[in-house]
């Protein structure tokens, strides 16, 4: 559960949606599932990211809300979703269908935004079944399929072998993240923001990030250590556009173009100039029209009735 609360005003102060459910997934892991807009309006599911909740999409929520049923969940561990001692790419999967399987209903297609994390949660299930038969077309932002850990730049040393052992641990530190003070928030920014990131956008990141258990953050640091869904990326057979923040000190620009060279239906790149990891956040209006911009090409009748 979170320990500290979100913002409470302006665009990242997370709306009040219009249902909450509970879906048990596959090990009988609960997620806490939110639902937004109207209810036969076209449907866009919110992945979010390691250490984050659906608080995270916020301004995306606000935005669509209005013409979209949005649909977001706290990955196991995260947010109201309690923590379960598994934790692995095929758990991330098996979550991902169940609330698809749970909000979606029979021949129904949405477009699939993930971040981070999320994005690798689309790339686990990319050959599911619930997946294939639900996704329309998805985004992925500031992601990447493997040597997540070798690739970072939050460490600024010379690529090789100490860069990785040391990015390791201090991503996968232990070490209670504490209050959201002032040097909190300078150290979050520089990790994982662009410099010209407004401080409204950094306390926001990091209350959310702040409110994550320790034991969460580092049970998921260990399978992103040794996350390879490198197959994930060659099985996601729906379009699918990238975006990357040429700044992402996690996710460098590098993970990006591998995905885009390696999608069977890539539909578009966009590396944002000096933007860090937090793309939702900090780009919120273009990661928000990327959404739109896909319902409309990808997905954009209204839902099938059950059986209909």
């Amino acid at each position: 559960m979170s320990r500290l609360p979100h913002v409470t005003a302006g665009p990242y102060a997370p709306p009040v949606p219009a249902r909450e459910l509970k879906v048990t997934s596959a090990d009988g892991a609960p997620l806490h599932v939110e639902v937004h807009g109207p209810d036969h309006a076209p449907a866009v599911v919110l992945v979010h990211g390691w250490t984050c909740s659906t608080a995270f999409w916020a301004a995306q929520i606000r935005a669509l809300a209005a013409d979209h049923r949005v649909i977001a969940y706290d990955q196991r561990g995260h947010g109201r979703s309690p923590a379960s001692p598994l934790c692995s790419t095929q758990a991330l999967a098996d979550d991902l269908e169940a609330v698809l399987a749970a909000t979606l209903v029979t021949g129904e297609r949405a477009v699939i935004a993930g971040h981070s994390m999320g994005g690798m949660t689309v790339l686990a299930a990319a050959g599911r079944e619930h997946f294939r038969a639900h996704a329309a077309a998805v985004l992925l932002c500031s992601t990447g399929s493997s040597r997540l850990v070798a690739e970072s730049t939050v460490l600024p040393m010379r690529a090789g072998r100490l860069r990785t052992w040391l990015t390791g641990h201090v991503l996968g530190s232990r070490a209670p993240l504490g209050p959201v003070t002032a040097p909190a928030r300078r150290i979050l920014k520089y990790a994982t923001m662009g410099a010209g990131s407004a401080p409204h956008m950094v306390e926001a990141c990091a209350r959310i990030v702040h409110a994550c258990p320790r034991t969460v953050r580092h049970s998921w640091s260990r399978v992103l250590d040794l996350l390879d869904l490198d197959h994930g990326v060659r099985e996601l057979q729906v379009p699918a556009e990238v975006v990357v923040g040429t700044g992402d000190r996690l996710t460098p620009p590098v993970h990006a173009r591998a995905l885009v060279a390696a999608l069977p239906r890539c539909v578009g790149l966009t590396e944002l100039p000096g933007l860090g990891h937090m793309t939702p956040v900090e780009a919120p209006e273009l990661i928000t029209g990327r959404i739109r911009e896909l319902v409309t090409t990808y997905a954009p009748g209204e839902p099938v009735k059950e059986g209909a």
